[in-house]
């Protein structure tokens, strides 16, 4: 967030935030009655069962005056283009969200077509502090480091499926650095019921703290985002079901940053989709251009995955949606992050029913 600002005062950052304070996070539920069900395959000569499931992870560049201007029609295409993708299709079938501040980013997501929409923290969340301990260096006002929350995280989960569940973690007041503090950063969990699976897919989404955007100095950005790492891993042990599969998605800050890469699988140890695609043998096919031998290191968007006790998930697929090739208009200074899981269980595994998926 803030990879783009340039304030000479603090009053300046605060007026990027509030743009779109008076505009309310879109929301929207699915009754589970309602939910489409997932289109089933057998396989292993009829021993075990498959379903896909697209994920997208897209920071749209939702940031209001004076950090972004003109941004309204590029947000409208963004969503007209999802819902047109979803009524084709041939859409993601959950989208995460990053950078949904002003109010023309919160109307895309809203105007995207899809039946379940869920925010992340508010402004008025409260941080759930792991430590009390300074970061290094000294606070500046003039950076944002104001001790006020003037914005959400800017995080929503859209799914075509029914969410029957949210929890939701803003970062604490120590594990934030720079222009990010303005901005209440965390992480969010939906957990998505996929009618005739075995399991609900648990799937997070976070965007993390920046680095010489946030005008922080390397060793105070760098210690906050530790810190945060920390904390989504405290947030997915606690709210996890290891029953269940699961997939991490976000912006996570972390391109071309040994440091921050060192100190963020120190706390995860989910596995990156970049490391199994890269694989020849992997079965995952690449529809996007990776350089070098480690294309992970080369962007911000990124996601990760664990199998549950109950069904097994791995990627087969990745590809780039509005990154500026045919029919994918770019429109935001992140490209999406798409990938197709295909979720495996046995044969004998009974479908959950709505009310053990939480459906009430």
């Amino acid at each position: 967030m803030f990879n783009r600002v340039h304030p000479a005062l603090a009053g300046t950052a605060l007026a990027l935030l509030v743009g779109g304070c008076s505009t309310a996070p879109p929301s929207r539920s699915l009754a589970c009655g309602n939910g489409v069900p997932a289109q089933i395959t057998e396989v292993a000569g009829g021993k075990s069962k498959t379903a896909e499931l697209k994920v997208l992870t897209y920071n749209i560049e939702g940031l209001g005056f004076p950090a972004r201007s003109g941004r309204g029609p590029e947000l409208k295409q963004i969503g007209e283009h999802l819902s047109e993708m979803l009524k084709a299709g041939t859409g993601p079938d959950v989208v995460l969200f990053q950078e949904m501040f002003s109010g023309s980013a919160k109307a895309a997501v809203m105007n995207s077509g899809y039946p379940a929409i869920s925010p992340g923290p508010s402004r008025s969340t409260r941080p759930f502090e792991s430590t009390s301990e300074k970061l290094p260096g000294k606070s500046k006002l003039k950076h944002g480091e104001v001790g006020i929350r003037f914005q959400g995280s800017g995080l929503a989960i859209a799914s075509r499926y029914p969410i029957v569940m949210t929890e939701l973690r803003a970062f604490g007041g120590k594990s934030c650095a720079g222009l990010d503090c303005l901005a209440n950063k965390g992480v969010m969990l939906a957990r998505i019921y996929v009618p005739g699976l075995p399991t609900p897919i648990d799937v997070y989404d976070t965007h993390m703290n920046s680095r010489g955007a946030s005008k922080a100095p390397a060793a105070r950005n760098l210690a906050a985002h530790d810190r945060q790492a920390l904390e989504a891993s405290e947030f997915i042990d606690r709210t996890h079901n290891d029953d269940f599969p699961v997939i991490f998605g976000g912006d996570f800050n972390m391109r071309h940053s040994e440091p921050r890469w060192e100190n963020f699988t120190r706390y995860q140890p989910m596995t990156l989709v970049h490391r199994v695609c890269i694989e020849p043998s992997s079965g995952c096919l690449v529809k996007m251009s990776w350089d070098g031998d480690a294309p992970w290191m080369d962007t911000q968007d990124l996601q990760f995955f664990h199998s549950g006790e109950r069904a097994s998930i791995r990627p087969i697929r990745v590809e780039a949606l509005f990154d500026g090739s045919p029919g994918s208009p770019q429109l935001s200074d992140h490209d999406g992050y798409m990938v197709t899981y295909r979720i495996e269980w046995l044969v004998g595994a009974v479908a959950i029913s709505p009310e053990l998926a939480g459906c009430g």
